[in-house]
């Protein structure tokens, strides 16, 4: 046997404990149920909270090629998304349990990556489907191992794509609807080098398409690679890096007026009439973005093991839009520049150490998340027929964010089946901010200076415990308790001259639920039931003097069931079904929160086709190619 192959195994059941615990069904400690083979999501046998785990075959089988994590994520309970100009083509958001984007933590390989300025995501511009191998989902704040900067709601955690044994190269191209295509090429080594101890995944596609909406044109050009090597059976290292740069005519407005669909059609949004707002031509982004880690597992003396990621990413959208009028001349004036240049870009670097310790009494898990990221944030007014800018922005900030998550859990091994998990989490977030002078739109002249600096300050104790008992070898159950946070968002100092006497806290969740996990040959079922209390975001007001104070807007709860089973039919026939039934309401007046829905439903079978295109695969396998 290689050094590779019990290293690589060992390095995966990590990144399975980063996610929460999702391990391998296994049934009776050897066999896996059938019916867990064909689940394209499913709960874990030894997840402690409520948990599911969409497979590598869902992403590479019965997603579009062209398509992003948002559609992954979509196939589990209580999660909703839609691509208005198609899958994959644009910045999509998702909702997970009535929760907006920027209430949940996203993570890859166990590293968490969020905007600076909000804990928000962009489905565009990080992670396509063809770097990812599934994901596991937590619909909870998680325990006090679960990292994150808004594990308010949950969390998802998308993994890399798992390495192959034999070497393989495999060549992609893809047509469908709207002038979309897709051609794309990918390497897999296999083990290599002395005793197979080194392997290697790369892969590079360039996705183009006129979209959906009328002129929503879409260009992605992306790069990923992942290398393992194995020291010895019980050490692995893992480099993983990426590159994506988008360019798209998405304009800054989210859908067309009711009157232009009833005159032009549900698929209108941009014109090519130049003498218009709407002209693609004044509409555009160029998003670049990069993504990497080393990450190094061991097995060390005494049951001890460790696992530590170094990582940095980058953001850098630049975009650019006009407003509701086009400008009669090229002048440089007030008058003309009624488009906006605007950038939102970060450089994060970060750092993740985990320690664990087996013994007969339990395990032990502690560890440290750390990170720092520097921050260039502005919106100028322009000429959208030049695209020069004024002198004075609408806003422009610069600022250091640096976020400290220390925990500590012991899983208590209370007899062969009953395991008992508490837990405490601190998170520690600080915001060094510098705001700049502008035009009065957001802090105004403040009062001759050229820039004003804050620091910004939020702290929260998280604790949890849940309880895990296997009832059967082939079926679980599990009781949580769990608190989340999610910080305020940068915007907290954009105020005239930047007066704010008293800062918001950091809201906070607290969740309820217990489920079950079932698995056997013919089916798979998972059912949970929730009770979510959570803060709502805060709200300013100012006084007579020019300060600004912030203060809570109150609670709301949400509470449902949730439930997921893959069904074998026979034939080759497999049916997949989820359903979620619940309410998201204001504690004080009994009111919706918005966008949460009242049910959501989701079937499927393994052998229906998902995507409205013609696909054409080539693959070369073997150590000759």
């Amino acid at each position: 046997m290689s050094l590779a192959t019990p290293a690589i195994s060992f390095a995966e059941e990590l990144a399975e404990t980063a996610a929460g615990d999702a391990g391998t069904v296994v049934i009776a400690g050897t066999k896996v149920a059938e019916a867990s083979k064909a689940a394209v999501s499913q709960g874990s046998l030894s997840a402690r909270s409520a948990q599911s785990e969409v497979s590598d075959e869902f992403v590479r089988n019965f997603t579009a090629p062209t398509a992003d994590f948002s559609q992954i994520i979509q196939m589990a309970p209580a999660m909703y998304s839609y691509s208005p100009n198609g899958p994959g083509l644009g910045d999509t958001k998702t909702f997970f349990r009535g929760f907006a984007d920027g209430d949940y933590s996203i993570l890859f390989d166990g590293i968490p990556f969020q905007d600076t300025n909000s804990p928000s995501h962009h489905s565009w511009a990080f992670f396509p489907a063809p770097f990812l191998g599934g994901a596991v989902i937590d619909r909870s704040p998680g325990s006090a191992a679960t990292i994150g900067p808004a594990n308010f709601g949950g969390s998802i955690n998308l993994l890399s794509r798992n390495l192959e044994q034999q070497k393989r190269i495999t060549a992609t191209g893809s047509t469908g609807s709207w002038n979309t295509t897709l051609v794309g090429v990918e390497y897999e080594s296999g083990q290599f080098g002395q005793d197979g101890a080194s392997n290697l995944l790369f892969n590079a596609h360039e996705m183009k398409s006129d979209g959906y909406q009328t002129l929503n044109k879409q260009q992605r050009d992306a790069f990923s690679a992942k290398y393992q090597y194995a020291f010895s059976a019980d050490t692995v290292l893992t480099l993983f890096g990426s590159y994506i740069t988008v360019h798209a005519n998405t304009p800054n407005i989210k859908g067309a007026t009711r009157s232009d669909i009833a005159k032009f059609g549900d698929n209108y949004l941009l014109s090519s009439d130049p003498t218009k707002a709407n002209f693609y031509g004044y509409n555009f982004y160029h998003v670049n973005t990069d993504f990497e880690y080393a990450g190094l597992t061991s097995n060390l003396d005494n049951g001890w093991k460790l696992d530590d990621k170094a990582y940095t990413y980058y953001y850098h959208n630049q975009q650019n839009y006009p407003g509701t009028t086009v400008p009669t001349s090229t002048a440089n004036n007030t008058a003309n520049n009624s488009g906006t240049d605007k950038l939102n870009g970060y450089r994060t670097y970060g750092n993740i150490l985990r320690l664990s310790q087996e013994s007969a009494m339990g395990i032990l898990r502690t560890g440290l998340w750390s990170e720092i990221a520097d921050t260039n944030r502005y919106q100028i007014p322009s000429n959208p027929l030049t695209w020069v800018d004024s002198v004075l922005p609408n806003f422009h900030e610069t600022f250091k964010t640096t976020l400290l998550q220390p925990f500590v859990e012991y899983e208590f091994n209370l007899g062969s089946n009953l395991k008992i998990t508490p837990g405490l989490k601190y998170s520690s977030y600080k915001q060094d901010l510098t705001q700049f002078a502008d035009n009065g739109k957001t802090v105004g002249s403040l009062n001759g200076a050229a820039s004003v600096g804050h620091v910004a300050n939020y702290h929260a104790v998280l604790p949890s415990i849940d309880v895990h008992y296997m009832l059967q070898p082939n079926w679980s159950a599990y009781a949580q308790f769990a608190t989340g946070d999610e910080i305020p968002p940068s915007n907290v100092f954009d105020v005239k001259n930047a007066n704010v006497t008293v800062l918001p806290s950091a809201i906070k969740s607290k969740t309820f639920q217990i489920g079950t996990v079932w698995k056997s040959d013919q089916f798979t079922l998972d059912v949970d039931a929730y009770h979510i209390k959570f803060d709502n975001a805060y709200s300013s007001t100012t006084d007579t003097a020019g300060d600004t104070s912030f203060f809570a807007n109150g609670s709301s709860v949400t509470q449902g069931i949730e439930a997921e089973s893959t069904i074998m039919l026979g034939r080759g026939f497999d049916l997949y079904v989820n359903g979620t039934y619940g309410s998201a309401k204001y504690s004080s007046s009994g009111q919706w929160v918005q966008n949460a829905p009242k049910r959501h439903r989701n079937t499927g079978t393994e052998l229906q086709a998902r995507r409205p295109e013609r696909r054409l695969v080539y693959q070369a396998c073997g150590q000759d190619v």
